[in-house]
């Protein structure tokens, strides 16, 4: 399916899957792909032009017709920089009502799946390896608890100079969680033959070593 070795990353939000996949691409020199800027991109097309969040056929249909642009780690929405626009804790909840409609999913599958070009891909996503890379040459799946992706994302919130209410968002990431387990279409799952790696209390330096070590492990052993 894919023409360029690919490593994928999935997991729930706030696990420092974007973290992590990004310090992968770049240790190997490939390319990246953060799916999860793409819906919620769309997810702001669709508040700006009044479409229903919840009406996925017109989702899919501007999904067709809109532009999104991923380079690094900004994001271009029909030619403008809507980087920070989208990282707001409601965009993230936009994202996840967007992406439980098949129609969104299958208006990006291909244009994800051309993105594995040479020399190769780590995706970034939540069913990055249960559907759009079903043959990537290694699946992980980063988990943490939600009290601690809560408290990751409050502090990036405080950081930020945004106000956060940790009770809050504990319950809106476990919201979420079930939200996006529980869609018909293609729901977050650990992908077949995926490795799972959790992430509580641990550093985001330690994280990367084992995905590391694990990377290099199975390139190694497909002689990529």
């Amino acid at each position: 399916m894919t023409q360029a070795p690919v490593i994928t990353i999935d997991g729930p939000s706030g696990t420092g899957k974007g973290t992590i996949a990004a310090l992968l691409a770049a240790h190997l020199g490939w390319h990246l792909l953060d799916s999860g800027a793409l819906y919620r991109a769309l997810a702001l097309a669709a508040r700006r032009s009044d479409v229903d969040l919840g009406d996925g056929p017109e989702l899919g249909r501007l999904a067709v017709r809109t532009q999104v642009i991923l380079d690094g780690e900004q994001v271009r929405l029909d030619g403008e920089d809507v980087s920070e626009l989208i990282r707001t804790a409601e965009a993230g909840v936009d994202a996840s009502r967007v992406a439980v409609h098949a129609e969104v999913r299958q208006a990006l599958l291909a244009w994800q799946r051309d993105t594995a070009v040479a020399p190769g891909l780590v995706a970034d996503g939540r069913d990055m390896g249960s559907r759009v890379f079903p043959d990537a040459r290694l699946k992980i799946y980063l988990d943490a608890s939600p009290e601690e992706r809560a408290r990751r994302r409050y502090k990036q919130l405080k950081d930020k100079g945004m106000d956060a209410n940790l009770t809050d968002l504990v319950q809106e990431l476990r919201a979420r969680d079930e939200r996006d387990r529980q869609r018909a279409e293609s729901p977050l799952q650990v992908p077949h033959a995926g490795v799972v790696v959790d992430s509580t209390s641990k550093s985001i330096d330690k994280v990367f070593a084992q995905v590391r070590g694990l990377a290099e492990a199975a390139l190694a052993a497909t002689g990529a």
